[in-house]
């Protein structure tokens, strides 16, 4: 099944550069589903082109490799966090710009997904090559968003702090989140957990033994 950009009815500002956007996204899901499906070591570069309706010369325009194809999305979530970051109102507070900005790319969707696609993506990510592109990935990206925090809190990055630790910080909730997602049982969506995770981050992470008894 080849997934296309859908049909523009006229030329408009950006055009180009959605349609960019839609290719990129198709090679990206038709690469972790094909993945998903046979296993990493069965799928080429050819393939994914192929399920994508792309040509291979298309897909090396947009990743070097077909490990670089599966886990980029992780990377554009990142990168669009910090694009609505530097988009939210300037008199928001901080950590409300920065729970909207880290949610965004994520919908509004709470559909519980399908036990065997997570269980596939579980083992998919144990694969050590995949592992090693996604720490590159993510560590660029997270870069990124160390920036936008930096613009928003009037820091600078080479040398407070800050920016850095909240833009981990963040990250890492995110991550905690979708490992949880990846091992629920029964299944649950991944908005929810995402949300709390990112609002305990905002909370200062409050002790959740405080206030028990015996």
């Amino acid at each position: 099944m080849a997934i296309d950009p859908p049909p523009d009815p006229a030329p408009r500002t950006g055009l180009r550069e959605r349609k960019k956007q839609a290719t990129r996204d198709a090679l990206t899901w038709a690469a972790l589903r094909l993945a998903q499906e046979r296993g990493l070591e069965n799928v080429r570069v050819e393939d994914i082109a192929a399920e994508a309706g792309v040509s291979p010369r298309t897909f090396n325009n947009y990743f070097s490799s077909k490990y670089e194809a599966i886990v980029s999305r992780q990377g554009d979530r990142v990168r669009q966090s910090a694009a609505e970051l530097r988009a939210r109102p300037a008199d928001e507070p901080l950590w409300t710009a920065v729970v909207h900005a880290a949610l965004a790319p994520y919908g509004v969707s709470e559909r519980i997904p399908d036990p065997e696609w997570t269980a596939g993506v579980r083992l998919l990510l144990g694969e050590p090559a995949l592992q090693s592109e996604l720490l590159r990935v993510s560590a660029a990206a997270g870069a990124e968003f160390t920036a936008a925090v930096a613009e928003r809190t009037g820091t600078d990055a080479r040398h407070d702090l800050y920016p850095g630790l909240l833009a981990a910080a963040v990250l890492a909730a995110q991550q905690t989140a979708q490992e949880q997602w990846l091992r629920a049982d029964p299944p649950v969506p991944l908005l929810p957990l995402m949300r709390a995770a990112l609002h305990l981050l905002a909370d200062g992470l409050p002790d959740p033994s405080a206030g028990r008894t015996g």
